[in-house]
């Protein structure tokens, strides 16, 4: 049998230091009985069914079905049609649905759902002959993954274009960077004892990947700057007793000249096209 309830373990990583925001209990609530308690008014034990265990058995269609969330705005309750996506599985689902609801409320976290959200699925399934016991002991068997398989799966998720980006680009504050990767930890069913070692893993990447930016952003500066001292230093030393001006009018002599500049009027050509080295070594005085 497979129950829920994947978040407890959770709890420990997002200490009551880091703080979103203030989570709207209510409307959290809303979200996920959006997903977790259709019907629930002809069927009390219908958030059991839906995201606590399939062991409670399937939820009951006799009757109209309806959300409890009706008539609650959009912005806080999964849409019919994203619930045509929901998994049939009452774990996944919960997951799946704290995943879209904590997109839709980004100041709520994990640790809202466990504090607030988890009780009333325990209730649920009291009132369907499930009890507490059989709930935690199938959540201790439910972590089947191995840390490199995790870590894969959340490391793909963290760096997707929706959450932080391959260069952490949208992770710059510790409050997105937490955020995102309480989304992907729970999305990665199965994970729960591996998460702490991700998340320093996940951390270090993306100070790493600041780290190398800014560096790189040093040695590029660095090098425009020294080209460009390099380029004024060459111009400097050829001011020095006119021997641009020189070399550029023996150049002309030789490459251009019929007779090597054996006359004056060659001469004087050769000087006026060599013009633009002095006029270039007055500005630069």
């Amino acid at each position: 049998m497979k129950y829920r309830l994947l978040f407890l373990s959770v709890n420990l990583l997002f200490a009551p230091t880091l703080v979103f925001g203030a989570c709207s209990v209510a409307n959290l609530t809303r979200c996920l009985d959006s997903v977790c308690a259709i019907n629930i008014g002809a069927n009390p034990a219908a958030r059991c069914q839906y995201c606590g265990t399939n062991s409670a058995g399937e939820p009951s269609k006799s009757g109209i079905m309806k959300s409890i969330s009706a008539g609650v705005s959009s912005k806080y309750i999964v849409s019919d049609k994203e619930l045509k996506s929901a998994p049939t599985s009452a774990g996944e689902r919960y997951a799946w649905g704290t995943r879209l609801c904590l997109e839709k409320l980004p100041d709520c976290t994990t640790d809202d759902v466990d504090n607030n959200y988890d009780k009333l699925i325990e209730q649920s399934c009291r009132a369907a002959g499930i009890s507490a016991e059989m709930v935690n002991l199938a959540k201790k068997a439910n972590t089947t993954k191995t840390q490199t398989t995790c870590a894969t799966e959340i490391e793909s998720c963290m760096v997707d274009e929706k959450h932080c980006s391959a260069n952490y680009k949208n992770c710059k504050s510790d409050s997105d960077f937490n955020n995102y990767f309480s989304q992907c930890s729970v999305a990665s069913n199965g994970c729960e004892s591996y998460l702490s070692n991700i998340k320093n893993t996940l951390a270090s990447f993306r100070a790493n990947s600041f780290a190398n930016a800014e560096k790189l952003l040093k040695n590029i500066v660095s090098a425009y700057q020294s080209n460009r001292e390099q380029k004024l230093s060459v111009a400097q030393s050829g001011c020095k007793r006119n021997k641009a001006t020189n070399d550029c009018i023996n150049r002309v002599c030789e490459n251009n000249m019929r007779n090597k500049c054996a006359n004056e009027n060659e001469k004087s050509a050769a000087r006026e096209l060599c013009k633009f080295h002095d006029t270039a070594c007055e500005r630069l005085k």
